[in-house]
């Protein structure tokens, strides 16, 4: 075990690829791509916490302000709306005492803000803001309103006794998916799309690199965003996620994993068109409405629970006890994972599982910031 430990570690010290061209040495020929045997199954199986009692929410006014896309977006905005419907199902929160709201693509903080201030207004409280780009907002608003609770998604800079971070180790499932892309492939090179070039997005990044490269140490890597940082258009632009999508797979990759929102179902429209492989993000993308004409080729999706965080929150706060909440959705209490909706990765599953039990179990860290 100890020589398979650091010959695992040996192949993450290599994790990283240039920018926009991959590296690593692989040729790209598939005959040269070298995999690695998954670590020897062991101790580690994700130690999921008893599901706290379900809590009367019915007398809580939730206020959801979602990130840009809003609902519709088949991905992380809907994941969010999944665990507000879950709380209106299983815990009696009243539809009627809901509101959503939506960000529009590179508004400005007073506009973020005032959208809160409208909710306040409302009577919402909690309100559960959905993105890292609302740490400003809640952080004013928060402020202005100490008997409000609110709740923010992916950020945890807001340090405020009425807020509560929720935040996922992105990396670890990734590192999973990475895994899967590796194990899949059959050019020996593979592709991430990114939907704007965030140190969050950058976390999807690193781990997909890592896991990867432990499988296969010498595969061909293609990262690209669609825009930089400060410009949210990214994630909700299909059209340009195509276009770079295209330029991977006429590269050679021929599995592509995105992080990029609502612009994620133009990677797939790509994808399709190529008869490639595609994984998905945040929910179970092969199960979407909206992409079931493009789900023959979402081989997995990296599983990331804003629907659970959405959920327990809620039923945190009715139950008047926010302390409960893990300090970090990770694949210790199943708050990221990988999907197997569609069979296609069932014969790859004990390896996935494999690499899975090393991370919780310790064996194998998953770095959150690219070498590249």
């Amino acid at each position: 075990m100890a020589l398979l430990t650091a010959a695992l570690a040996g192949a993450l010290v290599v994790s990283g690829c240039a920018r926009d061209t991959g590296s690593g040495g692989g040729t790209g020929t598939g005959t040269d791509c070298t995999r690695n045997a998954a670590p020897a199954a062991g101790a580690g199986a994700a130690s999921t916490a008893p599901a706290p009692a379900k809590a009367d929410a019915s007398g809580l006014k939730v206020g959801l302000a979602y990130d840009i896309g809003g609902r519709g977006d088949a991905s992380f905005n809907d994941a969010a709306a999944t665990g507000l419907e879950r709380a209106i199902s299983e815990l009696g929160l009243q539809q009627g005492n809901t509101s959503e709201t939506s960000a529009a693509p590179n508004e400005s903080e007073d506009a973020a803000a005032g959208r809160l201030r409208q909710l306040v207004s409302g009577g919402f409280n909690p309100i559960i803001a959905v993105g890292f780009k609302y740490a400003n907002a809640v952080k004013a608003v928060a402020t202005e309103n100490p008997a409000v609770k609110f709740a923010i998604v992916d950020d945890d800079t807001v340090t405020l006794p009425n807020v509560t971070p929720l935040v996922f180790a992105e990396e670890q499932g990734s590192f999973l998916v990475g895994a899967a892309a590796a194990l899949k492939t059959t050019a020996c090179s593979v592709g991430f799309v990114g939907g704007v070039e965030t140190p969050l997005i950058q976390k999807f990044q690193a781990g997909f690199e890592q896991g990867a490269k432990a499988v296969a140490p010498n595969v061909k890597i293609d990262v690209k965003y669609i825009s930089p940082a400060g410009d949210f258009t990214g994630f909700n632009d299909p059209t340009k996620a195509t276009e770079i999508t295209k330029g991977q797979l006429d590269g050679g990759a021929d599995v592509i994993y995105h992080a990029a929102g609502a612009s994620g179902q133009g990677v797939f429209q790509a994808v399709k068109a190529a008869n490639k492989l595609a994984i998905g993000v945040d929910g179970d993308q092969y199960n979407s409405p909206q992409l079931t004409d493009v789900r023959d080729v979402i081989m997995t999706s990296m599983l990331k629970r804003v629907d659970v965080a959405v959920y327990d929150y809620i039923n945190a706060v009715a139950a008047g006890d926010t302390s409960t909440l893990p300090k970090r959705f990770d694949l210790k209490v199943d708050g990221v994972g990988y999907s197997t909706s569609g069979g296609k990765v069932d014969d790859i599953k004990g390896d996935l599982d494999a690499y899975k039990n090393a991370i919780i179990n310790g064996s194998v860290t998953v770095s959150s910031t690219p070498t590249s």
